[in-house]
């Protein structure tokens, strides 16, 4: 059943929730999978660079909007499930956190590097306050590799060209780029497990700085201040 939510649109996001709400159905699997790459400087409707906006705080709202209804779906043996993807890019991703939206110097690679390094700081941060909140839900962060797939439709013409020729031998497909999400999402090996960083269905490690608590947490903040919801994990350590 399909359900449209526009992830650049604060209002849209806001919308769906109120129509998922009116169903009235549990939520055990929320997959946070919407992405762009490389497209050129430009805003979303709420004036965020793109990037950070549709991959990152998109996902934010939403699974935030959505954490009670995960919360009451949960239980003891079968933990609710957030899957956020990210992408090996985020081992390269700097945070500037007095320039999320990359007004200073606008690069196409590093917003969208920025962006995934932001999903895996909110997934171990979500992880810790769900585990303070004795909360039955888990989540993780997962690297589906490299994929042939339309996100790539702005990077550079030689690298199309590339791609084109090489994506047979060092691209996955479509669905075995998503089989770690699949597993992630379902497999009884990660039942009760959160925080961790998966790829080819095996725990990694991710890059240092996802590490830095610090940086999770003031990254939380001030993601609430810019969707616009309470940060009732300040109260938290």
């Amino acid at each position: 059943e399909f359900l449209y939510c526009d992830l650049t649109s604060m209002k849209s996001i806001r919308q769906f929730v109120q129509q998922f709400r009116a169903k009235n159905c549990p939520l055990h699997v929320l997959v946070n999978n919407a992405g762009v790459m490389l497209v050129p400087e430009r805003k979303t409707e709420d004036g965020f660079e793109e990037h950070f906006g549709l991959n990152y705080l998109g996902h934010f709202l939403l699974t935030n909007l959505l954490l009670d209804k995960l919360k009451q779906s949960g239980t003891h043996s079968h933990n609710a499930r957030i899957i956020t993807v990210s992408s090996a890019t985020h081992y390269v991703g700097k945070l500037h956190l007095n320039d999320l939206q990359s007004r200073c110097s606008y690069s196409p690679h590093g917003a969208y590097a920025q962006s995934k390094l932001a999903l895996v700081l909110f997934t171990y941060r979500l992880q810790h306050l769900l585990t303070a909140n004795g909360s039955h839900v888990t989540a993780n962060v997962v690297d589906p590799g490299v994929v042939n797939t339309e996100l790539y439709k702005h990077v550079f013409w030689v690298v199309k060209v590339v791609k084109w020729m090489t994506a047979w031998l060092f691209f996955k497909t479509p669905e075995e780029g998503a089989s770690t999400t699949i597993y992630a999402a379902v497999s009884p090996k990660v039942e009760g497990a959160g925080g961790c960083y998966l790829y080819n269905e095996e725990r990694t490690k991710s890059a240092d700085v996802a590490y830095d608590e610090e940086l999770q947490r003031r990254l939380w903040t001030e993601s609430c201040k810019m969707v616009g919801i309470s940060d009732e994990a300040s109260r938290l350590p």
